[in-house]
């Protein structure tokens, strides 16, 4: 035998002690081929786990087409439970954002001549039998971390007030009253419209006890402390004044309501409060609890309008004490069954004045004046003081009631439990 006939004699038989045997099939220590079915599969794989990901899967294709059918399947549970957001590609796909109503330059006003701004919304939709309001949602979003989201909505008549985020938010003492008999306010950060009720602002005329149907937009988080600044005020009223009137136009209502700017006052300051006159209410002294420990100065709504609010100690846009009259019946009317069913210890009063409640964190009258309903409120943040609840309240209402023209309106407490 020569040397290259042992070496490949000696090289086959590695081979079988090794229990390898090339394209015939695998041996194991028995020599016993193994089925194909287990043969098709590497070594490396054999020896993971039987609940590793890549035995499961079987390998990379099944990996990607297990993967994607799996995301379809995720993602079509998501778009039937969530919300079908249209987002544009770009900063803009075509020249409107939010439903149609903004140009390019309309945005860009809105963020100091950015144009670099993206815009989703979820389409204004209504419920079939026209039960509740139009709904939906617009959010601007700048590449620096600004975003200002504006909603359509119906405001629900039992929401009350006490401790409702959007009323602590929106008839807030920094906004001011558009004027001209418009049911709308603005500040720097916040800004809201109601649609008027003769065109689409009441979804169902037979619901007179229902809220009126708002357009309103948002910067997030205001800074309480700050002074409104006057240019960011107007340029949130007009876009505001701009979305109601494309709405109107889309419904093929008549009419256009006009840039209030012109005709709106200055913003409010912080009052330097006197002892007779908390809120600049003449005749209301301040509580002794409140003069000894301070609950900071108030910032009272300036000009005529649908509320006249007094806030003080405001913290994430929550006041821990508020003084508030909704003048307007429109707004008076969503707290007209918290006034009749919120009640702890009812309020008494004449006959058909009107009706109301005191507890330890709010007291709530709901008047009938000559203009209708009339609601007046102090609530704290808190139940800690009572007692200031109870001697304000009374104060509060027959002081209110004569500057408005539909006193003299003097309440009873309930002693208390």
């Amino acid at each position: 035998m020569t040397d290259s006939e042992n070496t490949e004699t000696t090289e086959k038989n590695e081979n079988t002690e090794t229990g390898e045997s090339g394209e015939s099939g695998e041996s194991g220590e028995s020599g016993e081929s193994k089925p194909r079915s287990e043969r098709a599969i590497p070594l490396h794989e054999r020896r993971r786990p039987w609940w590793h990901w890549q035995r499961l899967t079987g390998s990379r294709l099944r990996l990607a087409v297990t993967t994607g059918v799996a995301a379809a399947v995720v993602g079509a549970l998501l778009g039937g439970a969530g919300v079908a957001w249209q987002a544009e590609a770009g900063p803009f796909a075509d020249d409107r954002a939010c439903w149609g109503a903004f140009s390019r330059d309309d945005v860009a006003a809105l963020f100091d001549g950015k144009r670099d701004i993206r815009t989703s919304d979820v389409p204004i939709t209504s419920d079939r039998i026209g039960a509740e309001g139009p709904s939906g949602e617009c959010r601007l979003t700048s590449p620096r971390g600004r975003r200002i989201t504006v909603q359509t909505h119906q405001l629900a008549a039992g929401f009350g007030g006490a401790g409702d985020q959007w009323a602590d938010e929106f008839l807030s003492a920094r906004l001011t009253p558009l004027g001209g008999g418009l049911l709308g306010m603005a500040s720097d950060t916040r800004a809201w419209l109601a649609l008027p009720d003769g065109c689409v602002g009441r979804p169902n005329p037979l619901d007179i006890t229902g809220g009126p149907t708002v357009i309103d937009l948002e910067t997030g988080w205001t800074v309480y402390d700050d002074e409104v600044d006057t240019e960011g005020r107007d340029a949130l009223a007009r876009a505001v004044v701009k979305l109601v009137n494309h709405y109107m136009t889309e419904k093929g209502c008549t009419g256009t309501i006009a840039d209030p700017t012109g005709r709106m006052p200055e913003p409010p300051r912080f009052l330097d409060e006197k002892k007779d006159a908390m809120c600049d209410v003449k005749g209301l002294k301040l509580p002794g609890a409140y003069e000894r420990h301070g609950m900071g100065r108030p910032l009272v709504t300036r000009g005529d309008g649908p509320v006249r609010t007094c806030d003080r100690s405001v913290l994430f846009d929550h006041p821990g004490l508020r003084m508030m009259t909704v003048e307007d019946p429109r707004l008076a009317v969503l707290y007209d069954r918290l006034s009749r069913d919120g009640a702890k210890d009812a309020v008494k009063a004449g006959d058909q004045d009107g009706y109301g409640f005191v507890r330890d964190d709010m007291g709530l009258f709901q008047a009938e004046c000559q203009t209708g309903q009339v609601t007046f409120l102090v609530r704290a943040e808190d139940g800690d003081r009572p007692g200031d609840i109870r001697t304000l309240l009374p104060r509060y209402v027959a002081a209110e009631a004569d500057r408005l023209g539909c006193g003299p309106l003097h309440i009873t407490l309930p002693a208390k439990g």
